[in-house]
């Protein structure tokens, strides 16, 4: 997706979350119209991150499927993504 045209359309389908794509929806909508290609542009980068990370995911579990391990060193943080997440969410990040 990062080669295309972005679009509200192509957006909401990259965010991949009915909640998020309405809150990009709600955003764009409410932005006055000197705002609305900030608004825009802020959404296009969340969901080109997600599509990002989801290409890599794809990719390391095609490599782990096909080798049985995945490549490079890893270190478990999801004690610390989860606390990260729980203080975006308070802080109302998208």
């Amino acid at each position: 997706m990062s080669e295309q045209t972005w679009t509200i359309e192509t957006i909401c389908e990259a965010l991949g979350n009915p909640a998020l794509s309405q809150r990009f929806v709600g955003q764009i909508n409410r932005a006055p119209a000197h705002e609305l290609l900030t608004v825009f542009a802020k959404w296009q980068s969340i969901a080109a991150g997600m599509t990002a990370a989801a290409d890599r995911g794809r990719a390391l579990g095609e490599e782990e499927a096909a080798t049985g391990s995945i490549p490079g060193e890893w270190v478990d943080m999801t004690d610390r993504v989860q606390a990260e997440a729980a203080a975006a969410r308070g802080r109302g990040a998208a």
